[in-house]
């Protein structure tokens, strides 16, 4: 496998295991009005880069696939906002996997902030 093609199958799979945590803390949110509408929010939004990382790979330009990786970047960025407000609410159970999914968070908002910088510089090679 190329090189380029086994680090999107690696972030790939890394985005698949990122939106299964986020599947399971929401699951495991109590069923109140509050962490439901906070859930709904963070399952939105932390499954939402696991696709737009796949409409990228179909991107039809590199403005388009720079769009795509953008969109999963702001995805990111909500996700890391509704995971902070859960923790300082302390809505989540003891036993969950909150503080690796933060941390997992800040991670691929880093990972996709260097991929967007290393686009527009493959488009803009000034």
């Amino acid at each position: 496998m190329e090189e380029t093609q086994k680090q999107s199958y690696d972030l790939e799979e890394r985005l698949l295991d990122f939106s299964v945590l986020v599947v399971k803390l929401t699951k495991s949110l109590s069923n109140d009005y509050a962490d439901r509408h906070i859930g709904n929010q963070l399952l939105r939004s932390g499954t939402a880069p696991l696709s737009h990382h796949g409409e990228s790979q179909g991107a039809e330009s590199p403005a388009d696939f720079i769009h795509k990786l953008r969109l999963a970047l702001k995805e990111l960025r909500e996700t890391d906002r509704w995971l902070k407000l859960i923790a300082r609410a302390k809505l989540a159970p003891a036993s969950s996997e909150l503080p690796s999914l933060m941390s997992e968070t800040d991670q691929l908002i880093r990972i996709f902030v260097k991929s967007i910088a290393t686009a527009e510089k493959r488009r803009h090679p000034h």
